[in-house]
């Protein structure tokens, strides 16, 4: 079962109406890679403003379009609202033009969250590949505000290369707070001393003290999130305790457009969040 999308005064009543945000700051985070933070001009919605860990926004640009983005902030912490973002199409390249003061429309949050009321009492294994991170990021902040309600909580995280690694200056004070973060890159450069490989490898070396009570939720490229999958059944975890999070052209946001159907399923609004068991018989279904 996928979590119920929480409502926010950013949808109101009506979830086509975009409003207006400002870009606060803009930090660089890996090659074509920023983490832009948003701000909103209505201080009612500053104020108003929540998100469940998963959940993403639509972040519009007038004469450019929209693109669905996830909120990678905390999301205890209202400040600004994160959102860390590749450079890919017209949006996103349109949108790495823009600098601190610009001001964009954003409509959300949409779609269904990370199972973070399931985690409690738990294991939690977060695996993630590339700019899988981002949408994890949030799953961690509330995993670590709430550290006595969970068991071990382990993060692997593999990238292409070591400046393809997101936050790396978080990983110390995650650690600290009782995250176990390793990390891993397909190909290394001579100053890397950290492990190399695709990051199922280490899954596979991961010691899981109680695997029949752990929690696996994964973010990434489709082939990465399936092997990982494969290898955390084969270490004994039910098919029940995994969570994949999927993106794929998502342009409405409320499964009207019908651009990211799955099968039966719209991304945008039964997911991006889902339960493996719901969607393992399609996810390696090729040109679904």
């Amino acid at each position: 079962m996928t979590a119920t999308p929480s409502v926010t005064a950013c949808q109101s009543a009506n979830p086509w109406l975009a409003y207006t945000a400002r870009i606060q700051s803009v930090r660089d985070e890996t090659p074509g890679v920023a983490t832009y933070d948003l701000v909103f001009d209505d201080p009612v919605l500053a104020d108003g403003f929540t998100f469940q860990p998963g959940q993403f926004n639509m972040l519009y640009l007038p004469g450019v379009g929209e693109v669905a983005i996830s909120i990678s902030g905390d999301p205890v912490d209202f400040s600004s609202v994160p959102h860390t973002i590749r450079e890919a199409g017209n949006v996103t390249q349109a949108l790495a033009r823009l600098g601190e003061g610009a001001t964009i429309g954003v409509r959300g949050p949409f779609g269904s969250s990370w199972p973070m009321d399931e985690c409690r009492g738990k294991d939690v294994l977060l695996v993630a590949g590339g700019i899988g991170l981002a949408p994890l990021r949030p799953a961690v902040y509330e995993l670590l505000a709430n550290r006595d309600q969970f068991g071990e909580l382990t993060l692997l995280y593999g990238s292409r290369s070591p400046d393809g690694l997101l936050y790396p200056d978080e990983y110390d004070t995650w650690r600290d707070a009782g995250l176990d973060v390793q990390t891993t890159v397909d190909r290394a450069h001579v100053a890397w001393t950290g492990n190399v490989g695709v990051v199922t490898v280490l899954l596979d070396r991961l010691p899981l003290s109680s695997p029949d009570n752990t929690l696996l939720l994964t973010c990434g490229p489709e082939v990465m999130m399936w092997y990982t999958i494969q290898a955390a059944l084969r270490r004994g975890l039910p098919r029940e305790a995994v969570y994949v999070s999927l993106e794929r052209n998502m342009n409405c946001a409320i499964g009207l457009c019908g651009h990211c159907q799955f099968g039966p399923e719209f991304l945008c609004k039964d997911g991006p969040v889902f339960r493996y068991d719901r969607v393992a018989s399609i996810l390696k279904v090729d040109d679904l």
